[in-house]
């Protein structure tokens, strides 16, 4: 398997920040915070319960962020034995007005307020701390061998309270280093526990860095040849975060002295332009058209302009193939979440679905965000889903028009 060679380029104009990952010289992920004040996903919160509604299995909780944050039972954790609440009655959970320590895992979004839960978790480059879990856990994008490795280490250095899961980061890390991260990881979380204790609830009492450093921090792998940043300020506090982290990674870094624009010279801009397109194309004439809805995103793939030397079937299984490729980049690309509908070309030979579901497989697997693939039908429907965090590239930089409403058209009567 081919290695492929990854980079990190980070671009500051003002208040607003941006960073790309490029594969091969190509955009594979994007970031961008407008301000300071961006996500609010890995946040803590001492909140307090506004009101309890049994129908919903739910609960509203202010965290003083505006509107209120919606909590679910099924996310509510036993603060006895560290457990989720199944078949306990909402009502016999949760209270209104009781404080309630929460961390955000959905961003505000479409109207919606913040998705919460009490599976507390504070990340690190190596591993994430559950300061109130029991299992134990390590990646399992990772190879067995190394996760066998890495179990054995983890039994070993075992935090008094709480549990660990190993990241992928963590490949061939060694125990001295992951002890490191761990020791970090809990002073951390005791410094959290000493705001909580002193809150008055709604109090923020721990914020997750800004979108540099927190793409460092969970992307960042030995794979990596460089990362290249145009502003002194942000060089700075990369290295002096890595210095803690992750000192052997610091030379990676560094300042960008070309001419013209980061963004502009890399070709990112050109990138972030294309994601934005409903059409794209495929590399033999084909193309796929993605259209986003408020309750899932539709992508149909066509042969377009490709016709083929072979068959009718050869003809669709190249384009069913390079579809599968180019549809994990642009979700990875546009950060598309919740329920993914993808319509390939209708295949005859079983032989050749379950190549196109082995290679869409193949390629979200590289994929950071958590998918799940549910069906390849007959008709070569793919339903799948995609973890939903943010509003995606299209909600960061579009919004809705005021003539269509969201449709896409103009109409005439």
């Amino acid at each position: 398997m081919k290695k492929i060679k990854k980079e990190m380029a980070i671009s500051k104009k003002g208040e607003s920040l941006r960073l790309a990952i490029l594969e091969n010289g190509g955009l594979a992920e994007i970031y961008i915070e407008k301000s300071r004040k961006g996500s609010i996903v890995g946040n803590m919160y001492v909140g307090r319960i506004t009101t309890v509604l049994p129908g919903m299995s739910s609960a509203f909780v202010d965290i003083g962020t505006g509107r209120n944050a919606l909590l679910y039972l099924q996310d509510v954790i036993s603060l006895d034995d560290g457990t989720q609440l199944k078949r306990t009655k909402i009502t016999q959970a949760l209270k209104e007005n009781d404080p309630i320590v929460v961390q955000v895992v959905k961003d505000p979004m479409q109207g919606k307020g913040a998705r919460l839960t009490t599976f507390l978790s504070v990340p690190g480059r190596l591993m994430v701390y559950l300061p109130r879990g029991r299992k134990f856990g390590v990646s399992r994008k990772l190879p067995e061998k190394e996760r066998e490795r890495l179990k054995k280490i983890a039994s070993k250095i075992k935090p008094k309270h709480g549990s660990t899961i190993i990241r992928t980061a963590a490949n061939k890390a060694k125990r001295k280093e992951l002890e490191a991260d761990l020791e970090y990881l809990v002073r951390q979380w005791e410094q959290i526990e000493r705001k909580i204790k002193n809150a008055r609830p709604p109090k923020l009492v721990y914020e997750e860095p800004d979108v540099a450093i927190r793409v460092i921090r969970d992307a960042l792998t030995s794979d990596f040849k460089s990362i290249i940043v145009d502003s002194v300020e942000e060089y700075r506090r990369i290295i002096d975060y890595l210095s803690v982290v992750a000192p052997d990674m610091k030379d990676r870094v560094r300042i960008y002295e070309g001419d013209g624009e980061l963004f502009e010279r890399l070709r990112i801009d050109e990138g972030i332009r294309a994601a934005l397109e409903r059409k794209v194309a495929l590399p033999s004439g084909g193309h796929i058209v993605i259209d986003e809805a408020e309750a899932l995103t539709a992508i149909d793939v066509n042969t377009g302009s490709f016709t083929g030397r072979k068959s009718l079937e050869d003809t669709v299984l190249r384009t069913n193939l390079e579809a599968a490729v180019e549809i994990v980049r642009q979700l990875r690309l546009r950060d598309i979440g919740g329920i993914i509908v993808i319509d390939f070309i209708d295949m005859q030979n079983p032989m050749n679905r379950e190549k196109v579901l082995n290679t869409l497989e193949k390629e979200l697997a590289r994929d950071r965000t958590k998918t799940q693939i549910v069906t390849l039908s007959p008709l070569g429907l793919v339903e799948m889903t995609r973890k939903n965090v943010t509003e995606g590239l299209s909600g960061v930089l579009g919004k809705v028009c005021q003539n269509c409403q969201g449709k896409g058209l103009l109409f005439k009567i």
